[in-house]
């Protein structure tokens, strides 16, 4: 497949193809070009844009994808008719052996142990817990994931001077600010799930429930922390537990998280270019059977920005 995945987000937009070029002309009269032929899916997540029917027919012969967001969170996905009954990628991923399986998943679940305890060390770096819970982020520990979990809330809840914090969807409070800053996790997660051909129906751990997405709640899991962090900031700029509420302030800062920039193998990239090379790892380690090709992220060479 075509290697580009663009993402359309200005305010207000027009996408159009001529001559095989997808263009992309903003409200400023600025016009940006690109050959259809290198384009693998278009993210369009602009909260006004224009799309010209031509841009449908041409984007279906050169088999791209068209990803439509509400709120960053795709909403449509239009697909060429060969594309989406080629069920090669699919059939790749239901295929996957039991072993295979854990193996991918043991990968992601030490990657997000070792990254939340990364970030832990960062937060609160004399807290007496770290030395066991690097011992358990590092190590084989069966349940190690829910270890880590409790020990990581326990460092994160008495650093912010909430020495009762529990994780918890449904008890308020910086649970709120947790549950939308994941909600633009997933979203950003699920863009590139489907912008590589990726069906996130299908996980390798979490169960499948109606309408949900388990692959994509699988591949977010490492990258938590960084949504973790971006809320451990702003709460500690905003210290009186009344005002850890979900606001138009609170809505802007953390959706800037998968803008900022760390480093992955040989780069240092933007977290949602992060994010994208670590599905299309999954996605080589799926087609070809090899767990190795997937390398989930963590923050070994780089620090907690901010």
């Amino acid at each position: 497949m075509s290697y580009h995945i663009v993402s359309i987000d200005s305010p207000q937009c027009s996408l159009s193809c001529k001559d095989g070029q997808l263009t992309c002309k903003t409200a400023d009269g600025a016009e940006r070009k690109l050959p259809l032929e290198d384009v693998a899916s278009i993210i369009i997540t602009s909260f006004s844009a224009s799309i010209h029917s031509q841009l449908f027919l041409e984007a279906a012969k050169h088999g791209v994808a068209l990803i439509i967001c509400e709120s960053f969170k795709p909403v449509s996905l239009v697909l060429p008719a060969n594309r989406s009954t080629d069920t090669l990628l699919s059939r790749a991923l239901l295929s996957l052996t039991a072993k295979t399986r854990r193996q991918l998943w043991q990968k992601t679940v030490d990657a997000k142990c070792q990254n939340q305890y990364s970030l832990a060390e960062h937060i609160a770096p004399a807290d007496e817990r770290l030395p066991s819970f690097r011992e358990t982020a590092f190590g084989k520990k069966i349940h190690k994931e829910s270890i880590c979990a409790k020990a990581f809330w326990q460092v994160m809840g008495r650093s912010l001077n909430d020495e009762e914090f529990v994780r918890d969807r449904g008890r308020g409070g910086l649970n709120n600010l947790l549950n939308y800053g994941y909600a633009v996790l997933l979203s950003t997660v699920l863009q590139k799930l489907f912008g590589v051909g990726l069906d996130p129906t299908f996980g390798i751990s979490h169960l499948l429930r109606e309408r949900s997405t388990p692959l994509a709640y699988d591949l977010m899991e490492p990258f938590r922390p960084c949504v973790d962090w971006r809320v451990i900031q702003w709460a500690r700029e905003h210290p009186e537990i009344k005002e850890w509420e979900v606001t138009k302030e609170f809505r802007k800062w953390v959706t800037g998280f998968p803008l900022e920039r760390v480093d992955y193998l040989q780069f240092t990239l933007e977290i949602q270019g992060v994010i994208e090379g670590v599905v299309r790892g999954f996605r080589r380690a799926v087609i070809a059977n090899q767990p190795r090709y997937y390398k989930p992220w963590t923050p070994k060479n780089s620090k907690w920005a901010g």
